[in-house]
């Protein structure tokens, strides 16, 4: 039986030697309460971040993907507080935005030929911008309980297990059938393998590119109702950090910068390492601007094992 390739295991061998020092470390480490907070911690962070490695599986990448997903949450929230729409019709209007944003993003690389880092740059202001002027720069409180509810848990084996836990792992499941198992999927490998050899072969790039990106604002929309769900607000202040926490997700799960190579799933283990260090050196009382020192040193180290790997597969 073949194994996969190291780029595929390194995610799991991380977050296997991180989850055995913490446990060495504290007793509570290996609780179920406490596994199943870092998987709510980092669920917002873990959806957000599907989209990103879609992108980034294109050779694109995202920077304003938190501000879009902070902006969806204001949308969906005000549109519900402010004018009494039904929640179900205002969470659609909030994944609605998000995946405007995202179209927007898609029609710049595509039509104008723009570099994804610069639109998204461009991009995360404006969401930041519309965000502010919308909200007024005030958390939004009178949240529909229709909104919350996916911030709730249910009782599996005597641990607390959240809604937006389960709502998070299916979404990775059925991406990775997606992409594993259709054609259009596949497609998406082809274009960040090499655009123009998969252009030649008839397969519409640029239209590929486009429905990423637009399916990547719809996680994110997905998203910004997961972070209401969670907080029980809608927070103009929210996603500051969390377009830098998903693609520290997407490297450590093993998908390449360079496009082409990852599996989704490995982002999901990448998004809960994050989890595990932080969550772990929490428990151990260590300072949290020491969290951060760690996880720039494994992008770090993660992007440069990719790179190695690339150049010894030539």
């Amino acid at each position: 039986m073949k194994l996969p390739p190291i780029g595929q295991l390194g995610p799991f061998i991380a977050l296997l030697i991180a989850c055995a020092f913490f446990a060495t470390q504290s007793d509570r480490f290996l609780t179920g309460s406490n596994l199943s907070l870092i998987l709510q911690q980092v669920m917002v962070v873990g959806v957000i971040a599907i989209g990103q490695t879609l992108i980034v599986l294109t050779a694109g990448i995202d920077l304003s993907c938190g501000m879009v997903m902070a902006l969806g949450s204001i949308v969906m929230t005000k549109v519900a507080a402010d004018f009494g729409v039904p929640a179900p019709l205002a969470i659609l209007c909030g994944i609605g935005v998000t995946a405007g944003f995202g179209l927007l993003n898609g029609l710049l690389v595509t039509r104008i030929k723009l570099p994804p880092f610069i639109v998204t740059l461009g991009t995360l202001n404006i969401a930041f911008a519309i965000t502010q002027l919308y909200s007024n720069a005030q958390t939004v409180t009178e949240v529909p309980a229709a909104m919350t509810w996916l911030g709730n848990t249910f009782n599996l084996a005597g641990t607390e297990v959240g809604f937006g836990v389960v709502l998070m792992i299916a979404l990775y499941l059925g991406v990775w059938f997606w992409l594993r198992e259709t054609a259009a999927g596949r497609h998406v490998y082809a274009v960040g393998n090499n655009p123009e050899a998969t252009r030649l072969t008839g397969i519409p790039t640029e239209r590929v590119l486009l429905g990423v990106y637009v399916l990547a604002g719809v996680f994110y929309g997905i998203a910004s109702l997961l972070s209401v769900a969670r907080t029980g607000v809608g927070d103009p202040n929210a996603g500051q950090t969390e377009n830098l926490d998903a693609i520290t997700a997407v490297v450590l799960g093993g998908t390449s910068l360079f496009g082409g190579r990852g599996v989704i799933l490995g982002t999901l283990v990448g998004a809960v390492v994050v989890g595990v260090l932080r969550n772990g050196l929490t428990l151990m009382g260590v300072a949290s601007v020491y969290q951060v020192l760690i996880t720039g040193i494994l992008v770090i180290a993660a992007v440069a094992v990719d790179q190695l790997s690339r150049k010894s597969a030539r």
